[in-house]
């Protein structure tokens, strides 16, 4: 064999696939791109309306914090900049109202008003989904007409019972922790319930069977299979039941005192009060704001990977 040869077989053998097939030369296609036909605007001004709509949501909330760090007498002559912030009004605020005394109140009642409401409402919500017995539908949609129900309708009915348990027991009700508590689990309690009931449908039942083989009991099985799977749920059945508590002024404002008043109670007084004053502190008034709302930010945050699951979750089942 003649050099040539040998070194045209060694070039024919060092190309060639291994397979022995021979190699592909043809030019890639052209990949054509497929339109979305499911977007509803073009791209530019669905840009345009996320930007307008996150401008318009977060324009009173950056004002908010432009007034908490610029003096009351800046702010009331609406001198407002921020050339020289001042952080003083944070340092004022816990002197000029009980705003400390409010959040703590206000954790007090609105945490265990959602604790007792999930807790009671993953006990209801396991026998609606893993028993069948009569009246189980006229429960369920029974929640679901309390919440159609407005607050305004249940403050008199509410207040004449508390006082009637009042003046039968001889004991101090109205204006403890007991009452207000038990007014926002009725609000609290049909949504936990109802968000608990979605979610465990779509827990399997075999795993609760499994462990009913090994010898756990209902109680058991729920404690220790179901309740971690279900950790979302009870997440954000959390969050909102804490949330009708943190939120309300018109329970807390009859059925709380002086030594039991919320967070919203007391900013609705300091606010009544800055109305008729010489001087507005209209700056110590929106630190209290920006106060007030970072529990609420911080708990969003903390727990915002647990929303998304447990709001989605469920969301097809039926009844």
């Amino acid at each position: 064999m003649t050099n040539g040869s040998a070194a045209g077989s060694l070039r024919q053998r060092t190309w060639a696939p291994a397979d022995g097939t021979r190699p592909d030369r043809r030019r890639p296609r052209r990949r054509w791109k497929v339109e979305d036909n499911t977007r509803i605007l073009p791209a530019w001004l669905s840009r345009t309306v996320l930007v307008t709509m996150v401008l318009f949501v977060l324009s009173p909330v950056l004002y908010m914090l432009l007034l908490s760090v610029t003096p009351n007498s800046q702010v009331a002559l609406g001198a407002v900049s921020l050339s020289h912030p001042d952080f003083g009004n944070y340092s004022a605020i816990w002197s000029v109202t009980p705003l400390a005394a409010g959040l703590v109140h206000t954790l007090i009642i609105a945490g265990a008003a959602a604790a007792i409401s999930v807790a009671v409402g993953l006990l209801a919500a396991y026998p609606l989904t893993r028993m069948r017995f009569a009246g189980r539908r006229a429960f369920l949609y029974g929640l679901l007409g309390s919440q159609t129900v407005p607050g305004t309708t249940l403050v008199l009915p509410l207040f004449a019972t508390f006082s009637y348990i009042q003046t039968l027991l001889g004991v101090h009700v109205i204006g403890s922790y007991l009452p207000i508590i038990l007014t926002y689990m009725t609000f609290g309690l049909p949504l936990s319930t109802w968000l608990l009931v979605a979610y465990l449908r779509t827990i399997p039942r075999e795993l609760e069977d499994a462990g009913l083989v090994d010898g756990c009991s209902r109680v058991k099985a729920l404690r220790r299979i179901v309740l971690p799977i279900a950790l979302p749920a009870v997440v954000v059945a959390f969050v909102f039941a804490f949330l009708v508590g943190w939120n309300d002024l018109l329970f807390a404002s009859v059925f709380t005192n002086n030594g039991t008043q919320t967070l919203a109670v007391v900013m609705q007084s300091f606010a009544n009060t800055q109305a008729g004053s010489g001087l507005p502190l209209y700056g110590d008034l929106m630190a209290a704001a920006v106060v007030s709302a970072v529990p609420v930010v911080v708990l969003y945050l903390m727990f915002q990977r647990y929303l998304v699951r447990g709001l989605s979750a469920g969301s097809m089942t039926g009844i």
